[in-house]
Parts: structure tokens; sequence; C-alpha cells
């Protein structure tokens, strides 16, 4: 069975390339010119690993980074974003065993045989697991990203989680009685008549005034 798995041929690259792309300024979009240029890996064997950054959700299809690799290269924020990629990226590791990240070495060879079809000593095989772990080097699996975080929202002129806005806002003082006051409003539509003769007009709005308008 053909592996859906993604790895690369020299997962020692793996390592270096995170390591520079911390270090590099956020491009608008993550090419092979950009890797080579900027990152300084152009060979052969550095090519595969914009398909994984696509794989992992660092990239978009287009190249452009996503939120994953914003989060990625933040001190802060580094081990909860690769966590997320990893689980992203070997979906079918962690359908099987969710705890993959905790495996041994050789647990962990074995999950990827059962899925992959091939032998523990297949070259593919192994490139799989070193590319795995050298990820997981970077993760921090008890850590959450932003996506997790609660909603935040502005309250007076602060960010704060939205379960607090909605405790404060329930917070209100007591009505008192005489602040409670009562009015009514009326609205009064007339059906004028069809006259040139302003004695009817002027007849209509005197009735009005005394029979209505004078009254409180």
């Amino acid at each position: 069975m053909a592996s859906k798995l993604p790895y690369m041929a020299s997962p020692g690259l793996v390592p270096k390339i995170l390591s520079k792309i911390q270090e590099a300024r956020r491009p608008e979009r993550f090419t092979q010119d950009f890797l080579e240029t900027k990152l300084g890996y152009g060979g052969g064997s550095a090519r595969a690993f914009i398909p994984l950054l696509k794989r992992m959700g660092f990239l978009s299809s287009d190249g452009t980074p996503t939120r994953l690799y914003d989060q990625f290269r933040n001190a802060d924020t580094q081990g909860g974003a690769m966590s997320e990629a990893i689980r992203t990226a070997y979906s079918e590791l962690f359908d099987r065993n969710e705890y993959a990240h905790e495996l041994t070495k050789e647990k962990l060879t074995g999950l990827i045989t059962e899925i992959t079809g091939a032998s523990k000593n297949d070259t593919i095989t192994k490139c799989i697991v070193s590319t795995f772990l050298a990820l997981e080097g970077f993760a921090d699996f008890d850590a959450e990203t932003s996506a997790g975080a609660p909603e935040t929202t502005r309250l007076d002129g602060g960010e704060v989680p939205s379960q607090v806005v909605i405790e404060e806002q329930g917070r209100r003082p007591p009505v008192r009685e005489e602040d409670v006051k009562f009015a009514v409003s009326y609205t009064i539509n007339l059906n004028l008549p069809e006259t040139t003769n302003p004695e009817v007009f002027n007849a209509i709005f005197r009735a009005l005034k005394e029979n209505l308008l004078t009254h409180q």
C-alpha cells in the first residue's frame, strides 16, 4: 500500500530549515526561491520541504504562510503550533493512536508499517519515522494554540475572555422604585375632507384644541 504519510528523504534538514524559518522574515509566499535565497537550502533534497509544510498546514496551497506558520515563529506559541501541525500532517497515525507522539521509536515504527504496509527496514519507513521525530522536537503537545483559546471581547479598552464580559454584564445595580417612570403617548391620524372651505378646517382644529390638546 502506498504511503500517505509525509516525509523527507533527508530528515536532518527539517530542524535546520525550521530554525531558519524562525529567524527569517515572513515571506508573502514561501517559494523555492525563498527557500534557496533567504534560507540557504536550494538542493534537490530540500525541495520536498515545501510540500511538507503544506501537509502540516503551515502554508496554503499557493504557498502563503498561515496562522500556524506565524505562531511557530513566535517562541511563546511555537510548541502548540507544531503539535497542531503534526496532528494534521500525520492524522492517520493519530487516528490509530491518539498518543502517537508518546510512542517509543520502535512502537512508532510499528504503527507506521501497519499503515504503509512497508517493512521496518524500508528506506521510506525510516524517513517517515525520522521526519516525524524531527518535527516532534519543536512541539509541545500540552500547549494550546490560539485556536483553542477562549474567545475574547473588548471591554473598557482591554481584551478579556468573553465569559468574564458576561459576568460583568450580569452585575447590574438593583432598580429603585423611585427610578421607575411610566409614560403614555398617543398618535392622532386625521383624514381631512376634500374641501376648499377654510371654515371646515378651522372647525376641525378648534375642536381638537378644545377637546384633546388642552387635557393633560
